[in-house]
């Protein structure tokens, strides 16, 4: 169930990426992308990811340490991973917030440290679904799963979720209306 919701929340976390490399093709193409849309984007993943898919995934992950010490060195150090991701996360805020500002940055600049949180996204989402969730599956006891449950809170992804959180509920409502205005002023 726990890794059920975690691969979910990977899927979730594609589709935003997607959306983000849409609105990044048309800031290259040196057209306006949708700003709010993307500052909406960068607002979810400093938020739902941060406080709970990342916190689940490394009680899950400090399991697997003990159960598989041998499995969880293969898929690397995982907090790790989440730190440098928080920080690409961070420039891309940065890179957005210059160009909302008219501050000096390159277009290339902008375009690179988008791609690069983009990419380094799928690739850790790759590696998780590929090596960390079947490793945990194998590895860790039923006991293992019922303490992680006790110990973690239980949070539908707000943004994909019919029971959002009211905190999320105007954030997911906001991009789901911005991408689809987005798209009907493309056309």
């Amino acid at each position: 169930m726990i890794i059920e919701r975690l691969s979910r929340e990977h899927r979730n976390i594609e589709t935003l990426l997607a959306v983000l490399e849409h609105e990044l093709d048309i800031f290259d193409r040196g057209d306006h992308p949708d700003y709010e849309v993307i500052r909406a984007i960068i607002s979810y993943f400093e938020l739902y990811p941060e406080i709970y898919h990342h916190p689940l995934e490394e009680l899950v992950f400090a399991k697997l340490e003990l159960r598989d010490p041998a499995a969880a060195a293969s898929v690397g150090d995982l907090r790790l991973e989440h730190k440098k991701g928080a920080e690409r996360l961070h420039r891309v805020a940065q890179a957005i917030e210059s160009v909302l500002s008219d501050r000096e940055l390159l277009r290339q600049d902008v375009d690179d440290i988008i791609r690069d949180f983009i990419e380094s996204e799928r690739r850790h989402i790759m590696i998780e679904d590929r090596d960390f969730f079947p490793a945990a599956l194998k590895a860790l006891e039923p006991a293992d799963w019922s303490e992680i449950a006790s110990t973690s809170t239980n949070h539908e992804d707000p943004l994909f979720s019919e029971a959002a959180e009211e905190t999320f509920g105007a954030l997911r409502e906001r991009i789901l209306q911005m991408e689809h205005e987005s798209e009907v002023g493309r056309r």
